[in-house]
């Protein structure tokens, strides 16, 4: 099986590779040059809200007949970073040096300016239920997975800029975005700095981000501060070891990847930082993601109580959480069995993976962030687990 997971890469890379790292984005609908020469639409939440989800979930392709031009995501580029650091450390004589000095600069290219550390966000305006963000406006999500690949090359290279852009991202952390805080003197981060959403994974990715920093610093106030980030998503967690995705009403879903967000956090967290305080919370959340979002067939289901649509996003994060968490042999089996599935059912020809795949039809649209960004590092972090 893993020579046809390896062929699965081999023409997902060349692809990526031809396309120069560029591509759509499920999200991206508001980059219209037809939808921004509307003012009385695009000044409008609800419109705006029904661009997007129309070009999210229809599943052909209509972008350039709207003027929505392929483009670098940020986020995109550092899941390639730490695709090309994984590839890095394999023993194959390959050198990847180039790319990563090219994914540097272009994310040093791409940074948000005028906040207080480095920090990303995505190259189109978002419009959601919780909050309206102009484009570049920076998220915890698109930083905290930059520069947790700015330390993947620090590890690898020991070349100091990378370590000092992490470095920076965790002043945007501290200082930039919002706090909800509990009765215990607890809090969570907001998804940015513009916004006062509770999402579990959003705050316990920046939590991941200061541990990790942490163990390259030993700044006492970075780990204290992760904790209490920590601290108020284990305590949200429910009693049969599940999240629902945030607080507000139109967030209690229960999903697959961002579930496993929340246990390579958590586990990230206590390995960086020494604090075992969650294991328990950890094991309980570990056990209902693994049998629950995973079918005997190996589709991965989106939500805990519905296997459709079937999302690129899911199996990949079940590669990354099973390595971060260290149990890829002992669920050998079940990765195979999901990965064979996926590849068998979501890649094209081409190369590319698709987006989704619904009861009655497919998504074949090729998103560079969504879909294949995700499937490049999870495919990495595949080969280097076999190795």
């Amino acid at each position: 099986m893993s020579d046809k997971n390896k062929e699965a890469f081999i023409i997902l890379h060349n692809y990526c590779v031809e396309e120069g790292y560029k591509g759509y984005d499920p999200y991206d609908g508001l980059n219209s040059t037809v939808f921004r020469s509307l003012p009385l639409l695009n000044r409008n939440k609800y419109a705006r809200l029904v661009w997007i989800q129309f070009f999210k979930l229809f599943p052909l392709n209509l972008r350039k007949l709207v003027g929505i031009k392929k483009e670098y995501n940020p986020k995109a580029l550092g899941l390639f970073l730490s695709g090309y650091c994984n590839l890095s450390e394999m023993r194959t004589g390959n050198d990847y040096s180039d790319k990563i000095s090219f994914l540097h600069k272009q994310l040093l290219s791409l940074i948000s300016l005028n906040w207080s550390g480095a920090c990303w966000g995505y190259n189109f305006d978002w419009q959601a239920k919780a909050f309206y963000q102009p484009k570049h406006t920076p998220t915890v999500v698109a930083t905290s997975f930059i520069s947790n690949a700015f330390l993947d090359a620090y590890e690898l290279t020991e070349f100091p800029e990378y370590l000092e852009i992490a470095r920076s991202s965790c002043d945007f952390i501290i200082k930039d975005l919002n706090r909800t805080w509990d009765s215990n003197g607890d809090f969570a981060f907001s998804y940015s700095p513009l916004d006062n959403s509770v999402v579990f994974n959003a705050s316990l990715l920046a939590s991941r981000l200061l541990a990790r920093v942490y163990e390259k610093t030993k700044e006492d106030n970075l780990l204290s501060i992760a904790r209490k980030s920590v601290s108020f998503c284990c305590n949200h967690q429910k009693t049969d070891g599940s999240w629902s995705y945030g607080t507000a009403d139109f967030h209690r879903w229960i999903d697959n990847f961002h579930t496993g967000y929340n246990l390579e956090c958590i586990s990230d967290y206590m390995k960086f930082s020494g604090d075992k305080s969650y294991e328990n919370n950890l094991r309980k959340g570990f056990d209902y993601y693994i049998n629950t979002f995973f079918t005997e067939k190996g589709i991965s289901k989106y939500y805990n109580n519905s296997v459709y649509p079937v999302d690129i996003h899911a199996p990949a994060q079940l590669v990354i959480t099973l390595s971060k968490l260290n149990k890829f042999e002992e669920y050998r089996a079940l990765l195979e069995n999901v990965l064979g599935w996926t590849i068998d059912n979501m890649q094209s020809p081409k190369g590319y993976f698709y987006y989704r795949k619904n009861r009655f039809y497919k998504s074949r649209i090729s998103y560079m962030r969504w879909a294949q960004a995700w499937m490049f590092y999870a495919l990495s972090e595949y080969l280097l687990n076999i190795e």
